[in-house]
């Protein structure tokens, strides 16, 4: 028993690793939100993406093949979380911004910025189809576990990913405060930019795939 719970972290740890390190769209826009804003919106956003990985989980282990049928829609998909990550992207780089010194002290914010931050958050890894693959893949390689081992597993994983992109933001926020007021700017843009450039990447790999 004691091997089988060893066997299902060890199991959960390699995979929320392998999706936690993985550069993708969610790493430049936690840049993004923290380095724009604070440590508090990068939260925002992270909580939102661990939202919409937790409801994949849920929906993969009760329901397989349901999700299994997303597939056929991956197209419509692509062109939905391509056309989210270019307008994202594109408001960030074309924005005017003046050189600014950060402050130490944390930004302020209202409530309802936050909501949107977080529903930045879920929606872009929710319309991501290389989350959809990815997730029913480890359900797919565990379908054969009694539901203690997928538990534990997945539970490993979520946990893990979460305390990798709560680092990503804290990081994020202690190099915005060592920053020059223009390399912030740079920086800013670039995460911007990034985010836009794998937007029309995926858009341009969809319309010929």
């Amino acid at each position: 028993m004691q091997a089988e719970v060893l066997s299902a972290v060890v199991k959960g740890i390699l995979i929320g690793l392998f999706m936690a390190i993985s550069v993708g769209p969610t790493l430049f826009a936690v840049i993004k939100y923290s380095m724009d804003n604070s440590y508090k919106a990068g939260l925002a956003f992270v909580l939102g993406v661990s939202v919409s990985d937790i409801m994949y989980v849920t929906i993969a282990n009760i329901a397989a093949t349901w999700l299994a049928l997303l597939k056929e829609y991956t197209s419509y998909i692509a062109y939905g979380g391509a056309a989210i990550l270019i307008a994202v992207g594109a408001a960030g780089l074309f924005r005017k911004a003046t050189p600014k010194r950060p402050s130490k002290t944390q930004a302020t914010i209202s409530g309802a910025h936050y909501v949107r931050i977080w529903a930045s958050g879920f929606l872009i890894n929710t319309i991501n189809p290389g989350v959809i693959i990815s997730w029913l893949a480890a359900v797919s390689a565990t379908a054969n576990k009694n539901g203690w081992y997928r538990f534990i597993l997945f539970a490993s994983c979520l946990v893990l990913i979460l305390a990798i992109d709560f680092l990503k933001v804290f990081l994020a926020e202690k190099i915005r405060v060592l920053l020059t007021p223009r390399r912030l700017i740079y920086v800013q843009r670039g995460s911007s930019l990034v985010l836009m450039c794998l937007g029309l990447l995926l858009l341009v790999k969809t319309i010929f795939e």
